[in-house]
């Protein structure tokens, strides 16, 4: 164990698999931790507070989706889902409930190191580290406040995973700039990120959801045809 590693939890019903990813984990330098069914997940995540979890989508007792929901309640770790799954539907379910990747089995143990290491990784930002802690825009009802990581829609405050965070940040620190996909990937996951592009609209999906009053007519994050998204300010 490296002292003020980052924390990383593996969750799945699978002891070889399971051991397997904590022996790659361990020799990057990561402090592992462990469990075989969500309970057991939930617990441990409340009382050592990891980084990063890794959780299959079929467990024994309360599966995946449940876990991430319930994980989402009191943390902000990045989830990268397990699923044996190939089908899109599981994998959308999973993001919209607060995943931040997937990984599809059978998987390279080192493209989930890579996964992993790009997850961890400090976002990238639009703007300069001092800035970027005393800024605090308003959008009408919407107020973004950069240096807490805090979001508050009419004064109340907006639960949002640290992707949905970021995404926000960067087309709201940029009203009326179209960004592409690309763009957003390389700004909140990383230039080595190996997810697609479809991830960027299921993140916003659930952004919109959770600012929008009528997200099929969004008032702040306009789809622009052909390029992708911006951060429209509100009439007022």
């Amino acid at each position: 164990m490296v002292p003020n590693s980052p924390r990383v939890l593996v969750v799945d019903d699978e002891l070889p698999l399971v051991e397997l990813v904590a022996s790659y984990l361990q020799r990057e330098g990561f402090t592992v931790l462990t469990a075989t069914d969500g309970l057991s997940a939930l617990a441990l995540a409340r009382q050592e507070v990891p980084d990063l979890v890794i959780l299959d989508l079929m467990l024994p007792g309360i599966d995946g989706l449940e876990v991430c929901r319930q994980l989402r309640q009191f943390s902000d770790a990045y989830v990268i889902m397990l699923t044996a799954r190939a089908d899109e539907v599981d994998r959308i379910v999973g993001l919209t409930v607060g995943a931040d990747d997937y990984v599809t089995k059978p998987f390279s143990p080192r493209e989930l190191m890579a996964r992993v290491r790009a997850l961890l990784r400090r976002p990238r930002s639009l703007m300069g580290a001092e800035e970027s802690t005393t800024r605090m825009d308003r959008f009408g009802e919407l107020d973004v406040d950069y240096g807490a990581h805090e979001v508050r829609h009419r004064g109340q405050l907006v639960t949002l995973t640290p992707n949905e965070f970021q995404l926000l940040a960067t087309l709201a620190s940029r009203p009326g700039q179209a960004f592409t996909r690309e763009q957003l990937m390389q700004h909140v996951w990383g230039s080595d990120f190996f997810g697609d592009e479809h991830l960027v609209d299921v993140h916003l999906s659930n952004l919109r959801r959770k600012l929008e009053d009528e997200p099929a007519h969004p008032r702040y994050i306009e789809t622009v045809r052909g390029i992708g998204y911006r951060f429209r300010r509100p009439k007022s």
